[in-house]
C-alpha cells in the first residue's frame, strides 16, 4: 500500500510540473516572439532600448511576486477552496496596485527623459498594471493545483498577441511592440477574472502586506536584488559599452530562450512541489532538490551546445536577423551562466519550501552582488563579450553559495526538536517561518 500511494503521488507532482512547464512554454514562446521580432525589425540600438524596459519590468515583475504571490504560494497551496479564493483576491489587488503606482512612476519618469528611452517608460508604464495582473492569476492557479488553467490563460494572451504585434510592426517602433505586448496581456488577465470569478481587492493590499511582511518582505528584497542586478549590469552595461552592446547581451540570450522559459516553468510549482515532498519525507528534499537542479543544468549545458557546434550561421540571421553576427560570440558564456542558475533553482526551491526566508535572502544578496560586480568589470574590459564571460562566472560561483545555505537550512531542521505544537503547525504548506534561523 505505501509503494501504491507513493507512485500515485509521484503521478500526481509529475502531472502538476508537466502542467509548469506546458504553462511557461507559451508564457515565455510569446515574449520570445516579441523579442525575436524587435530585434529582427529594429535592430541592436533599439532592441537594446528595447531591452532596458524589458529588464525594468523585470525588477517590477519581482516586486509585485514578492509582495503578493510569493506568500500565496507559500502559505495558501493546496488549502480549500473559500481560504484560496479570498487570499487570491487580496494578492491579485496587490499585484494590481503595485502596477499602479510603478506604472504612473515609469510614465512620469518617461515623461522626464525622453526621447527613445523616454518613450519606452511611458509605454511600460501603461501596460504594467494588466502584465502584473496576468501574472497573479497564473500563480494563483498554481497554488490551486489548476496548472492547466494557467495554460489556458496564457494561450490566450498567446493568440491575443499576434495580431497585436502585426499592427505593431506596422509602426515599426518600441513603444509600439511594448503596447503591443501588454495589450495582449491585458485579454488574457480579464479573461482570468472570468475563470476565477474573484475579483482584485485593492482595498486589502495593506492587510495582505502587513499580515504576510515576514515572506513578503524578504522575498521582495530576495526578488528585486536578483532582477534588480540584471537591470544594473544592463544600465551599468549601456553607459560603458553602448545600447548595442545591451541588445547583443539580449540577442544571445534569447538564443537560450527555449532554456530559461524550463527555468521559470519549474519555478511556477517547484517550491509547492518541495513544500509536498517536505511534510511527506522530509529527509528526501534534498535528493529532490539535486535531481532538479542538476537535471536542469545537464539539458541546458547540451542546449547550449547544440547551438554553439550544430547551428549554421544562415541559421542564426534567420532568427535573429544581423545581431545573430554579434550574439553568436557570447553563446558559450551565456550558456554557462544559465547552467550555473539552473543548479540554483534546486537550492532554491528546498530554501523556500523550508519557508528559511532568511538564508534564501542572504544567498540572493550575495549571488546578485557578485553578478553585478562581475559583470560591470567585465564590460568594462571587454565590453559585451567580457560582461558575459563574468556574468558566468558569477552565477557559477552563486550557485555555490545557495547548496551551502540549503545544506546548513536542512542541518538546522533536522536538528530542531518538533514540539506537539510545532508539528500540528508545520503540516500547512511551506512550513513558514517555523524554521527560520
Amino acid at each position: 500500500m505505501p509503494s501504491i500511494l507513493r507512485s500515485r503521488a509521484v503521478r500526481a507532482m509529475a502531472g502538476r510540473l508537466s502542467w509548469g512547464l506546458g504553462d511557461q512554454a507559451v508564457s515565455s514562446l510569446t515574449n520570445f516572439v516579441v523579442g525575436l521580432y524587435v530585434a529582427r525589425s529594429l535592430g541592436a540600438t533599439a532592441f537594446g532600448v528595447f531591452s532596458i524596459a524589458w529588464v525594468t519590468y523585470g525588477v517590477i515583475l519581482n516586486v509585485s511576486r514578492g509582495l503578493a504571490t510569493d506568500p500565496l504560494m507559500v502559505r495558501f497551496s493546496g488549502v480549500a477552496r473559500r481560504r484560496w479564493r479570498e487570499a487570491l483576491g487580496r494578492a491579485a489587488g496587490t499585484a494590481l496596485g503595485v502596477g499602479l503606482a510603478t506604472g504612473v512612476l515609469s510614465v512620469l519618469f518617461g515623461l522626464l527623459v525622453g526621447g527613445a528611452v523616454g518613450g519606452a517608460f511611458v509605454a511600460l508604464g501603461v501596460v504594467l498594471p494588466a502584465l502584473l495582473l496576468q501574472d497573479a492569476w497564473r500563480f494563483g492557479f498554481f497554488a490551486a493545483g489548476a496548472g492547466q488553467k494557467a495554460f489556458l490563460n496564457d494561450a490566450i494572451w498567446g493568440v491575443a498577441l499576434f495580431p497585436a504585434m502585426v499592427l505593431a510592426a506596422r509602426h515599426g517602433t518600441v513603444v509600439g511592440f511594448l503596447l503591443a505586448w501588454g495589450a495582449s496581456a491585458g485579454v488574457a488577465a480579464l479573461y482570468g477574472w472570468v475563470q476565477t470569478s474573484v475579483v482584485p481587492n485593492l482595498g486589502a493590499v495593506r492587510h495582505w502586506v502587513r499580515d504576510h511582511r515576514e515572506l513578503g518582505v524578504r522575498y521582495l528584497v530576495e526578488n528585486v536584488s536578483n532582477s534588480g542586478a540584471s537591470q544594473l549590469r544592463a544600465y551599468g552595461l549601456g553607459a560603458i559599452a553602448g545600447l548595442a552592446a545591451v541588445g547583443t547581451v539580449r540577442g544571445a540570450e534569447q538564443l537560450l530562450g527555449p532554456f530559461l522559459a524550463l527555468l521559470m516553468g519549474l519555478s511556477l510549482v517547484t517550491v509547492a512541489e518541495g513544500a509536498r515532498v517536505l511534510q511527506r519525507s522530509p529527509h528526501r528534499l534534498r535528493h529532490f532538490c539535486l535531481i532538479l537542479g542538476g537535471a536542469q543544468a545537464a539539458a541546458a549545458l547540451l542546449w547550449g551546445l547544440a547551438l554553439l557546434l550544430l547551428v549554421p550561421d544562415s541559421a542564426g540571421r534567420f532568427v535573429l536577423g544581423s545581431l545573430w553576427d554579434t550574439s553568436s560570440k557570447l553563446i558559450l558564456p551565456v550558456t554557462l551562466a544559465v547552467v550555473g542558475a539552473s543548479f540554483t533553482t534546486g537550492a532554491a526551491a528546498g530554501l523556500r519550501a523550508l519557508g528559511v526566508a532568511r538564508r534564501s535572502l542572504r544567498s540572493q544578496l550575495i549571488a546578485s552582488a557578485m553578478y553585478v560586480t562581475f559583470g560591470l568589470t567585465g564590460a568594462a574590459m571587454g565590453g559585451a563579450l567580457g560582461s558575459a564571460w563574468g556574468v558566468a562566472a558569477a552565477t557559477l560561483a552563486g550557485s555555490g553559495v545557495w547548496w551551502v545555505q540549503l545544506h546548513f537550512a536542512l542541518r538546522d531542521y533536522f536538528a530542531a526538536p518538533i514540539t506537539p505544537v510545532e508539528s500540528s503547525v508545520e503540516s500547512s504548506v511551506g512550513h513558514e517561518e517555523m524554521r527560520t534561523r
